[in-house]
């Protein structure tokens, strides 16, 4: 596995800026994941690590390489796209073997074999190896994707929202082996997700990127404590976090035009008086949502709370982000 690097990177698609000035340090062996809305970004940043696409300034490197001029093939990445690519007339086996029948690789017949089992029992789907790709449903299509990377043993796992089609509990659990696969191969993988749960479980290290600049790179808790702008706070934290006028509660830090509370940051019991407006009962926490001197926001509570809507709860402010005018963490 390797290191990858990206120097001063940046992609524009005529008039549209993709990414700015990116610079970023993939650790050997490292999950990265890579969060932002549509249009941050995200899948840029895997094109141009990938290969698919060059950079109109700065550089890729992978293992101490340069990558100007290779292939994705001379690259040796593995990638998964959003949108699964399957070859519809061959059998599920045959596909996840494709990759490993290239002439470059030469891999023996009984490693094929083996590692087909072994991703196909992770990805729980052994007992449709013999069926043709076009008789799968779009989950088990999807599967069949992120096998054929898994097969190989790539310098780079190049992963792009490749869960997003699946149900709920497969993605709980392909969250899982993912990691542990990751963690397991020592492999080096980076992520793209619209899921900030799948970054905070997954995760070694999060890229925050925001109309094509990188605002943020640390340990997923890093950017959940120390965010350094209410965007980066905004992308992890369920329920997200409050951000109210800074001198809602008073005694607001000089320059501070926002205050930032997590549901950790607000305590219960003492302090100014809020309305409960509604009760979530989530079964291991309880979700109050609160009204504050005509702001609305939402905390945590013991599950068995026997607060309903209506009542009035005190709360006060425990070690909150502040925000300058920008948006801007303030010390």
């Amino acid at each position: 596995m390797a290191e990858v690097t990206l120097t001063g990177v940046s992609k524009s698609f005529g008039a549209d800026v993709a990414l700015k000035d990116v610079s970023m340090t993939i650790p050997d062996g490292s999950f990265v994941v890579l969060l932002g809305p549509t249009g941050a970004g995200k899948t840029t940043t895997l094109r141009m690590v990938s290969g698919l696409d060059t950079p109109d300034q700065g550089g890729v490197s992978i293992g101490g390489r340069d990558m100007a001029g290779l292939t994705p093939a001379q690259r040796d990445v593995a990638m998964v796209f959003q949108q699964y690519s399957l070859y519809p007339h061959l059998t599920v086996r045959q596909n996840l073997e494709f990759p490993l029948k290239s002439p470059i690789l030469k891999t023996p017949k009984a490693d094929i074999d083996r590692k087909v089992g072994e991703v196909a029992e992770v990805l729980q789907i052994s007992h449709k190896l013999d069926n043709k790709a076009t008789t799968l449903s779009g989950g088990e299509m999807q599967r069949v994707s992120i096998g054929r990377a898994l097969v190989r043993d790539p310098s780079v796992y190049l992963m792009d929202e490749p869960l997003s089609s699946l149900d709920a509990k497969l993605r709980s659990d392909l969250r899982i082996e993912l990691k542990n696969i990751q963690a397991n191969s020592g492999a080096t993988l980076l992520y793209v997700t619209h899921d900030q749960i799948e970054a905070m479980t997954m995760a070694t290290h999060v890229g925050v990127l925001d109309q094509g600049r990188l605002v943020q790179f640390g340990s997923p808790r890093e950017i959940y404590e120390n965010p350094v702008s209410i965007y980066a706070a905004s992308r992890l934290g369920q329920p997200r976090i409050n951000v109210l006028p800074a001198d809602v509660f008073g005694n607001a830090p000089s320059g501070a035009v926002s205050i930032g509370l997590r549901p950790e940051q607000i305590t219960q019991g003492d302090g100014q008086d809020s309305f409960v407006q509604r009760v979530e009962h989530l079964g291991d926490q309880t979700r109050l949502h609160l009204s504050f001197k005509n702001h609305d926001l939402i905390t945590v509570t013991d599950a068995h709370t026997g607060l309903k809507g209506g009542d009035t709860v005190k709360i006060r402010p425990e070690n909150p982000f502040y925000f300058d005018a920008s948006g801007a963490r303030m010390a």
